[in-house]
């Protein structure tokens, strides 16, 4: 795989063994998949073309063209310090953080482009919320985690309040273990229980996508199944997109695959192909374990 000779101008950052593994089967809520429309003909949600991001001179995505698909949930994988949470960071800016990001190329939301100076970086991370890798509860009860970003946008409404932080915890499937304890500090919740309470806090202000950065990997495997379940339950109101280096994770929860390798999207497609058939040799090798 060779680079770009002439990668375009940056500009900063605006305000195996033989055959491919099996794939594992999908105990959790096979019920309710059945009547989906295939992935492949969903639109696209958010729209990547030739990105590249670098850190000073060091560069980290090498011309991503991906598109995520709405209402589907879409695995990125590939070894440690390949660029997967880079490229989920990418998605609502965080990267701006950063000293010395520069970025070129285009990432669309539907019409908006997410890398112009002019777009609202405050709104787009309403509309595109994260979930990072260790629980992050604020130092305050879980009502109030969950009202936090409620509250920023304006919402004073007592009543609706409870309405809105009731709802988040159901659909975050915490409202049944908490519903009795919402003045309890967050962090006296469980590891599970507070990273339900991060997604919870997420989607209360009801975002069109959803970031999560490897959302299991600090967890025990009954709340990771928890998490796993979660996760398909909210892909029918929700764009998600997910870094995981659990292989059987991303089989298990993901509609669509996407490999990155050196920075480079190695290949892309439905789950299924890329566990079972995929068309690269190197998807392969990573997938049954040679390297990674």
């Amino acid at each position: 795989m060779t680079m770009l000779e002439n990668p375009p101008t940056t500009r900063p950052a605006a305000s195996p063994a033989p055959g491919p593994a099996a794939l594992p089967p999908r105990p959790v809520a096979a019920a309710s998949r059945e009547g989906d429309a295939a992935p492949a003909t969903r639109a696209p949600h958010l729209v990547t073309r030739d990105f590249r991001l670098s850190y000073g001179v060091h560069e980290v995505l090498k011309g991503i063209t991906l598109d995520i698909l709405e209402h589907s949930v879409t695995a990125i994988i590939g070894p440690s310090g390949c660029g997967k949470s880079t490229l989920l960071r990418s998605y609502n800016r965080m990267n701006d953080l950063i000293p010395g990001v520069r970025t070129s190329g285009e990432i669309r939301l539907g019409p908006l482009d997410l890398l112009s100076p002019a777009t609202n970086v405050v709104d787009l991370r309403r509309r595109v919320g994260m979930v990072f890798q260790r629980p992050n509860p604020f130092p305050m009860s879980v009502f109030d985690n969950v009202a936090y970003g409620l509250r920023l946008g304006g919402l004073r409404n007592r009543g609706e309040l409870e309405r809105r932080v009731e709802s988040s915890l159901r659909d975050a499937a915490l409202w049944d273990e908490v519903h009795d304890r919402l003045g309890l500090p967050a962090h006296r919740l469980s590891g599970g229980q507070q990273q339900r309470l991060c997604i919870a806090r997420c989607i209360a202000v009801e975002p069109e996508v959803l970031l999560m950065d490897e959302p299991a990997s600090a967890l025990d495997p009954a709340s990771t199944t928890r998490v796993e379940e979660l996760v398909l339950r909210l892909k029918d109101r929700y764009t998600i997109v997910i870094v995981t280096h659990n292989m059987q994770q991303a089989a298990r929860v993901s509609d669509r695959t996407a490999f990155l390798m050196q920075g480079h999207l190695v290949e892309t497609g439905d789950t299924r192909q890329i566990f079972t058939n995929p068309r690269e040799h190197l998807t392969e090798e990573y997938i049954t374990g040679r390297f990674g």
